[in-house]
């Protein structure tokens, strides 16, 4: 499926998630919040429906965003660094070079986020952010969520909702490194070339996962599911709890993995 076709697809299953009314606040409300004293502590915005604004480079640093609804709003540069986002709509979001540093983004939803298009070229950054258990389905290639906390998230593709075509998360080339992916469900997510050094995959659900050429050096795969995986080219040096890993007799150009 090519990017411009995923992108309407993605849009397309987002749909039903469209909020039924205006936004809570304006974009210059929003601004005022931020800008006041007591802007980390105040829970002003949480909870929130702050859907289809333009918050271009606003600065939420360490900001109460729990349950926060920025549906298909433009969060391009905006610094979300240590932000509490737990429950957060993040579908349909613009997060081209936005900062998720350290942020909580447990159980959030980033279904069809923008990472592509404008003057801005920079992904977003997730470097040491809280992911568990969020729901992600996108277009993150390239982007940083090394020591990131995955545990538990929903990156795969889930056959019974998806009616309309299979949609699948691109990490390719993503920096895993480090990143904790314990029963994670990645099954048919896009990993060639990831950074997975040193990865926390224990019991982590990649069937039919496409690891062309990802690097697991160091990883621990223990009770992960490889089965019918793409292993072409993917290095496993120093690779811990292989002998414990699911279906790996299963996976696919097994002979061409790096040892």
């Amino acid at each position: 499926m090519s990017r411009m076709h995923a992108c309407f697809a993605l849009a397309a299953f987002a749909a039903p998630l469209l909020p039924a009314f205006a936004a809570d606040l304006t974009a210059e409300q929003v601004k005022q919040v931020l800008s006041s004293p007591e802007q980390e502590t105040t829970a002003a915005l949480a909870g929130k429906d702050l859907s289809r604004l333009n918050l271009t480079r606003q600065d939420f640093r360490n900001a109460n965003l729990v349950g926060t609804n920025f549906f298909a709003s433009k969060l391009v540069q905006c610094n979300f660094s240590g932000a509490k986002l737990s429950g957060a709509n993040l579908n349909g979001a613009w997060l081209m070079g936005t900062d998720f540093s350290n942020a909580d983004l447990s159980r959030a939803n980033l279904m069809s986020v923008v990472i592509l298009g404008g003057e801005v070229t920079a992904r977003p950054n997730f470097r040491n952010a809280n992911l568990s258990g969020a729901r992600i389905i996108a277009e993150l290639d390239g982007t940083d969520l090394s020591h990131a906390n995955l545990s538990k998230a929903r990156l795969g593709v889930d056959i019974r909702n998806q009616g309309m075509g299979q949609m699948r998360t691109n990490l390719i080339k993503a920096n895993l490194e480090g990143a904790n992916l314990a029963e994670a469900d990645l099954n048919r997510t896009l990993l060639r070339f990831a950074n997975l050094k040193d990865a926390n995959l224990r019991g982590a659900n990649l069937y039919r996962a496409d690891l062309s050429g990802a690097d697991l050096t160091g990883a621990d795969v223990t009770g992960a599911n490889l089965e019918e995986a793409n292993v072409d080219g993917t290095i496993f040096k120093g690779v811990r709890g292989l002998d414990a890993a699911k279906g790996f007799d299963r996976a696919e150009h097994r002979d061409n993995a790096k040892f």
